[in-house]
């Protein structure tokens, strides 16, 4: 019988000990939960419980019975966590968040599941101080920096878009190009609620790399889930016709044409394909020397001509489609300011010859005309509809719709 009650008596002090070894642990544990629990209502009768939880910690973490236990750690991150948070200085606040960050990585070595909450928790706060701390980086430019503090919330929250975005603009601006695709392309695979602009950033990095294929690649992927995506196409064209592949793209977009004759946009993309041969012609045709000139001229011209048969189709189906407009007008000013300056070109003496020149020249410019105004009317704040329309009055010498129209261009935000 006195052995039971020596037994007994042996196990209720072992447990007492225990408990009063854990006594300041425990502390910690009950007022940093009562700070978390009045912060965000109540934030000035929080911060009593907060000190009290550092000052009890501290006091665990200094006991050599407590110092190694996980839980004693998992709330030693939360803890210093929520003090680097409110702590606005970065060189005092700094320091508060590599203490908790050593101690959660305690913790996470240490425990055996039974702090999984409130090593969550440690963690989810140690993110949001990387967040803010890259958003401040971010904005005084100091791009490289913020790129590490968003990939550290990156990598806590893998799937959050934000988190994923933020660090793919950081590396970007800090042309850590091959973070900038890896994130980028992370991001197209999660629920983003612009995904559609996500292709075209992704290829500008590829081609900010010169890799082209890439680009290509990208753009490909984002017109299957965004067919009808015009900068997306614009883009395909563009890189398509740098790699020399018009013919690709214009029988890919024909073959969609002959599937669906009625979509405006098809013939409009068409149109913006035989428009920038037209244009690489027009530039090799600067340099070209002589003998070369008259080719790269015909083939100029007939772009030019295929692109306007292009537009018309596409404003046959809708005649206020913006986009068709703007450029129709562009391709027909193209001949009109090539007779124009050939005229201004000629010897004095070739009066008769000039006469006619630009005789023509107001021909051209003049049909022209409808479509440069319905470009404008139907987006009056567009610089290129403007500057299009600016073109065909400076052909005119209309000194009045000149001014009016530089007045207008003048008052664009900038």
């Amino acid at each position: 019988m006195k052995i039971k009650f020596l037994m007994v008596g042996l196990l209720g002090l072992i447990s007492a000990t225990c408990f009063a070894q854990k006594g300041e642990l425990n502390t910690a544990q009950s007022e940093y939960e009562k700070y978390d629990g009045l912060k965000t209502a109540q934030p000035k009768l929080a911060m009593p419980s907060l000190d009290k939880a550092k000052e009890a910690i501290d006091k665990a973490a200094a006991n050599p019975k407590t110092a190694n236990l996980p839980q004693t750690y998992a709330v030693k991150a939360n803890v210093y966590g929520a003090l680097a948070e409110l702590d606005t200085v970065s060189t005092t606040s700094l320091p508060k968040f590599n203490t908790a960050a050593e101690a959660l990585a305690k913790a996470k070595e240490l425990d055996k599941g039974d702090n999984k909450k409130s090593i969550d928790n440690a963690q989810s706060i140690l993110a949001a101080y990387q967040s803010n701390k890259g958003v401040k980086e971010y904005q005084a430019g100091k791009y490289d920096l913020a790129y590490k503090s968003f990939d550290y919330y990156r990598n806590v929250f893998p799937e959050d878009t934000n988190a994923v975005l933020y660090t793919a603009l950081a590396a970007y601006n800090s042309k850590n190009y091959p973070a900038a695709i890896t994130n980028y392309s992370k991001l197209t695979t999660l629920k983003y609620s612009k995904a559609e602009t996500l292709y075209s950033d992704l290829a500008s990095i590829y081609l900010a790399t010169k890799d082209t294929t890439g680009a290509l690649k990208t753009i490909t992927d984002g017109l299957v889930k965004f067919p009808n995506n015009a900068d997306l196409r614009r883009t395909e064209i563009e890189i398509s016709l740098q790699q020399g592949k018009q013919k690709e793209v214009l029988d890919k977009i024909t073959s969609a044409i002959a599937n669906d004759p009625k979509n405006k946009n098809l013939y409009y993309y068409a149109g913006l394909v035989y428009s920038n041969t037209a244009d690489d012609a027009g530039q090799k045709l600067i340099k070209a020397p002589a003998a070369g000139k008259a080719a790269l001229q015909a083939e100029k011209t007939q772009n030019m001509q295929k692109a306007a048969e292009m537009y018309k189709k596409a404003l046959e189906i809708d005649p206020n489609y913006f986009e068709a407009n703007l450029n129709m007008g562009y391709v027909l000013l193209s001949p009109a300011i090539d007779t124009y300056n050939a005229a201004n070109k000629l010897p004095a003496n070739q009066q008769k010859a000039y006469e006619v020149a630009v005789a023509k020249a107001n021909t051209q410019f003049d049909v022209a005309k409808p479509y440069l105004l319905k470009a404008v009317e139907l987006n009056p704040k567009s610089a290129d509809a403007l500057n299009n329309l600016l073109t065909y009055y400076k052909g005119k010498r209309d000194n009045a719709n000149i001014a009016k129209t530089n007045a207008l261009i003048a008052a664009l935000p900038q």
